[in-house]
């Protein structure tokens, strides 16, 4: 029988995953292979070859493929996007610097700001003005818009952002500054506030549309060559882009709008750790899925990943909130919580250690990989601990070399003062406390208690450490599944097709008209439905979902609310305070009994149905020239004594469902490797995942 099925492709910093889903039988085949640079798409292809030749798949048999892609998020921290202009209304050519006006750390006397994607000279004001309800005070100045294109045709310009005040609520202008920009620089790539960002707040609407403009021509340059490279190795079935909301839309959708990409790759995790937890009953999920270069997470809210549109991108500092470009775009709300497994390690400017955020990446990589590397890592100091099999890593296809890793932390250890044994863990231990620190963090923000979670671990490196950041946040179950180091890319094989729209309608509760707002969802539904449409969903299989943004009168941000029924009318106002009171009484503890309550942005959320398995199974890649033992030992250190201790190590898919083991145990397989440290006991799931359980009462 053929193999018809999916095909998954997630490109990360170190490594690319690649999965085949047979969709009769429900098989999983992955292959990993290194990220190449500068063309990514040469590790793509190499790891569609290596999979459909020793798969025996015809490429005709799979009729689609999802691609995740930090492709966009990667443009804007290394400012490799197009040479990008600016139109924008008179008086507000200098949103982009003037921001918001505050420091994201008033006490750092050297604080820098992000440099705006378009350079002052770029940027063009013209004469037009809309009031806060779209009526038209004063007419758009045509000439202006001429004369700026001809600059922007001096300059090379090869994108336009166009923004207009309240453009929002009446497009107009936009549309008619559109056509002339279009008629003089027909090659330019344009894009429009309204069509990117349809929401109040000046600054952000500008950053969000300059963004998309700036990466625009390299995403749909990139999006057709992977398109065009699948067609040539006979792969014809649509191509869908993983976007930052969770779904997925059309390759076109994603060349229109890319700034949706810029979570593309993590929310992969987030849903593959969404459908393993709930293979294990598991209510209320921590995902946290830890890569080569990078680390995030995304905690439930009552069951479900919650959206936000507060985000950033490009930061000067990691993890200091401000110091990026916000985006109002619909994104999983997701956390860089920490560094990856190529992430460097290095003294800073105190002499202190520090781990990353510079990254090793595939070229040259890890010292281990024995590419050429010569900095300290996390993963050099996970091979030095004995955490990863030198012989095992990839199933065998690659060899790591251990006694590179101990000469460039030796390296480090000689700074500091100490041995190599004793850098390594300290590495690893702040690392892991430094992940622990910012889920923490994320958590009580959002008023959870973490500790009643489950940590589902995906990511090459997830499963090497995430017992040791559970213990530090007081979780007591530890979710594996079989695979996990592909995790990110089984996750796209999950996601829907969905996108999402906003609309600004300030207004408040005394004073809803439920006819306008009824109207501004029927707007939204309309092209969310021939969206999702177009990229191949029936109309009877189509779903949406209505939120609204509400805060306090007088509040600078709000609280969202679901929004019940298929029609607003007086009984839906009624039932927005309560669940108004309830979300915020959630984070805050307390409600402002005396303040009246208003509407900012209403949303809404059009979605195909996901993909439901039954009953999946993971085809296991290993060199067939290691020959791994079912069972044997190596020395481990675990603890702050150095003292190593004895560890049973077990190949994965050599375990049968009766397996249950005390720690210290380690468990391999091709993709990664899960560490079981003393205090901990392992079994199997139902489904074939790992459950980790911290002993109570060392039973």
């Amino acid at each position: 029988m053929q193999k018809k099925g999916c095909l998954s492709i997630d490109i990360g910093g170190t490594f690319t995953d690649i999965i085949f889903l047979n969709a009769e039988s429900e098989t999983i085949i992955a292959r990993k292979t290194l990220t190449t640079y500068p063309d990514p798409s040469l590790g793509v292809l190499d790891g569609l070859h290596s999979l459909l030749e020793s798969e025996k798949v015809s490429p005709s048999q799979i009729n689609r493929s999802i691609h995740g892609t930090t492709l966009v998020t990667n443009a804007l921290i290394e400012r490799k996007g197009a040479r990008t202009g600016l139109i924008t209304t008179a008086g507000f050519r200098d949103a982009l610097e003037i921001g918001r006006e505050g420091r994201y750390d008033i006490y750092d006397l050297a604080l820098q700001r992000p440099e705006p994607l378009v350079p002052r000279q770029w940027r063009f004001e013209v004469q037009e003005r809309l009031n806060v309800r779209g009526e038209v005070l004063v007419s758009l100045d045509e000439a202006e818009v001429t004369a700026a294109c001809k600059e922007l045709i001096n300059l090379d310009a090869e994108a336009v952002a166009i923004v207009f005040l309240h453009a929002y609520v009446n497009p107009m202008h936009e549309k008619q500054a559109l056509r002339l920009v279009r008629s003089l620089m027909p090659e330019v790539s344009i894009s429009m506030s309204h069509q990117v960002a349809s929401e109040f707040r000046e600054y952000e609407r500008t950053s969000t549309t300059v963004a998309n403009a700036y990466v625009r021509p390299l995403a749909d340059h990139y999006i057709s060559n992977l398109e065009q490279g699948l067609k040539s190795v006979g792969i014809h079935g649509p191509l869908h882009i993983m976007l930052s909301n969770g779904g997925c839309g059309s390759s076109e959708l994603a060349r229109h709008f890319p700034i949706r990409l810029v979570e593309s790759g993590p929310c992969g995790g987030a849903l593959a750790a969404s459908y393993w937890a709930e293979k294990e009953g598991a209510d209320e999920v921590f995902a946290f899925d830890m890569g080569g270069t990078t680390a995030k997470a995304a905690l439930t809210i009552n069951g479900s990943f919650p959206l936000s549109v507060d985000s950033e991108v490009a930061r000067v500092h990691r993890f200091k909130k401000g110091s990026g470009f916000p985006l109002l775009v619909p994104v999983l709300d997701m956390i860089e919580i920490g560094a990856g497994g190529g992430s460097i390690a290095r003294l800073n400017e105190m002499g202190l250690p520090k781990v990353g955020p510079e990254s090793a990446g595939s070229t040259p990589g890890p010292a281990c990989y024995g590419s050429g590397g010569r900095l300290p890592t996390v993963t050099d100091a996970d091979l030095v601990l004995g955490y990863i099999n030198p012989d095992y890593f990839l199933g065998g296809k690659m060899q790591l070399c251990s006694r590179q890793a101990a000469e460039v932390i030796g390296e480090l250890a000689t700074a500091l003062g100490t041995d190599v044994e004793r850098t390594a863990w300290g590495i690893r231990q702040l690392v892991d406390e430094n992940m622990a620190s910012a889920a923490r963090v994320h958590a009580a923000e959002r008023g959870l208690d973490i500790r009643n979670y489950h940590l589902v671990a995906t990511g090459g490196a997830g499963p090497v450490h995430a017992v040791s950041v559970a213990q530090r946040l007081g979780i007591t179950t530890v979710v594996v599944p079989p695979g996990a180091g592909v995790g990110s890319a089984f996750g796209l094989l999950l996601a829907p097709v969905a996108f999402d729209f906003s609309s600004t309608w300030v207004c408040r509760m005394s004073e809803i008209e439920p006819n306008q707002v009824q109207k501004l969802f029927d707007r939204m539904e309309e092209e969310g439905r021939e969206i999702v449409s177009s990229a191949g969903v029936s109309t009877d299989q189509i779903r949406i979902s209505r939120t609204a943004d509400m805060r306090y009168v007088g509040q600078g941000h709000t609280i969202r609310v679901p929004i019940s029924g298929a029609k607003f009318d007086q009984n839906t106002i009624s039932e927005i305070p309560d669940a108004f009171n309830h979300q915020y009484r959630k984070v805050f503890g307390r409600l402002c009994d005396d303040v009246e309550m208003e509407s900012v942005n209403w949303r809404v959320t059009v979605s195909g149905p996901g993909v439901a398995l039954d009953k999946l199974s993971i085809e296991h890649q290993k060199d067939p020239a290691i020959s791994v033992k079912k069972s044997s030992s190596r020395q481990v250190i675990f603890d702050v004594s150095m003292q190593p201790l004895e560890t049973s190590v077990y190949e994965r898919f050599s375990l049968g469902q009766e397996f249950v083991s005390n720690g210290p145990v380690l468990i391999e397989e091709s993709e990664s490797t899960t560490v079981v440290p003393p205090g901990w006991c392992v079994s199997i799931g139902q489904e074939g995942h790992l459950v980790l359980s911290r002993v109570e009462n060392g039973t």
